[in-house]
């Protein structure tokens, strides 16, 4: 499923549901019948910062791994359930569960936990009073970043630098022309500097975090540009015939190296080019892609291999 961030699905008039943020596993926490499904990485999910203050009856959640996203999700969700609702939070125990406990106390609330499948999960109620809150919401939020001079939120892949990977590719990346793509664009580093050709017919940027497009969207003004918070796992039949992608394909899902993730990505950009058409990679050195890529494209190309990545050039 695919959706440009300004069509995000408006929840703020759902009043007395239950919240669901994330996927937690079904025997680390119970989820919700007829919940509202919550978060940025699913395409079409609800945004909870959309959600009007006291409107939920409860929230049940996988909270994120980094600290300031996690006390961030964890201020809203709090703000939007209602006095007196449950709160059920879970994280596995070395990507910030041990910290759930005090964090969700630090908030005012009265909490008890419980260790299971490797997780920690902290249960209580919303108070009528919530503190701390705006500091959480603060330094979680959308900014531009000091050094960085882009728009970017904690959450988002390397939300405060340029990471080796992107950085290496920059480096090689050619001047490109036509219509293109850049997917998992992240905040849009790669596609800004593929923008610079005046070359270039049109780009289309694809992630599947909400909040990295949302930042994509203000880093990049230009009216050859156009944004989609999609799943690059489905299908998109909509692009075709272009002449060229970039990406910096990502090999973990939710906190889990998963080394089928960039294999998706090079078989929707082998179905995305046209004949002659040309696809520059950064990819992680332990990583095999070679097998993938060779069936898919009449060339394929390894450019430079350094600091623990390599560049590929790949043509259909």
């Amino acid at each position: 499923m695919s959706a440009d961030t300004k069509a995000v699905p408006d929840s703020i008039t759902a009043a007395a549901r239950a919240g669901l943020y994330g996927t937690p596993a079904a025997d680390v926490l119970a989820r919700p019948a007829d919940a509202i499904q919550f978060s940025p990485l699913m395409p079409g999910a609800s945004e909870l910062e959309a959600q009007r203050e006291a409107t939920l009856a409860s929230m049940t959640m996988l909270a994120p791994p980094g600290t300031l996203e996690r006390r961030y999700t964890m201020a809203l969700a709090l703000r939007a359930v209602k006095p007196g609702g449950a709160i059920a939070a879970a994280a596995p125990k070395d990507h910030g569960g041990t910290r759930l406990r005090k964090e969700l106390q630090a908030f005012g609330c009265t909490v008890e936990d419980v260790a299971r499948r490797h997780h920690r999960i902290v249960t209580g109620v919303r108070p009528a009073n919530l503190t701390g809150i705006e500091d959480a919401l603060r330094d979680g939020a959308p900014r531009i970043v000091e050094g960085l001079g882009l728009w970017s939120q904690p959450g988002v892949f390397s939300w405060d630098r340029i990471d080796a990977g992107t950085a290496l590719l920059l480096e090689h990346l050619p001047s490109l022309s036509g219509r293109g793509a850049d997917f998992g664009c992240g905040i849009g580093i790669l596609a800004a500097a593929v923008l610079s050709s005046k070359k270039v017919e049109r780009i289309t940027l694809i992630d599947i975090d909400r909040r990295a497009v949302a930042c994509a969207q203000h880093n990049i003004d230009d009216a050859r540009a156009t944004f989609h918070w999609a799943d690059l796992r489905d299908p998109l039949p909509e692009l075709t015939e272009l002449d060229f992608v970039v990406m910096n394909a990502p090999f973990h899902d939710a906190g889990h190296e998963d080394r089928g993730l960039p294999h998706h990505f090079v078989r929707r950009a082998a179905e995305a080019l046209r004949k002659g058409g040309v696809c520059w990679l950064t990819a992680n050195r332990h990583l095999p892609y070679e097998a993938v890529m060779k069936p898919l494209f009449r060339h394929v190309e390894l450019k430079i291999e350094a600091a623990g990545y390599k560049i590929y050039e790949m043509r259909k």
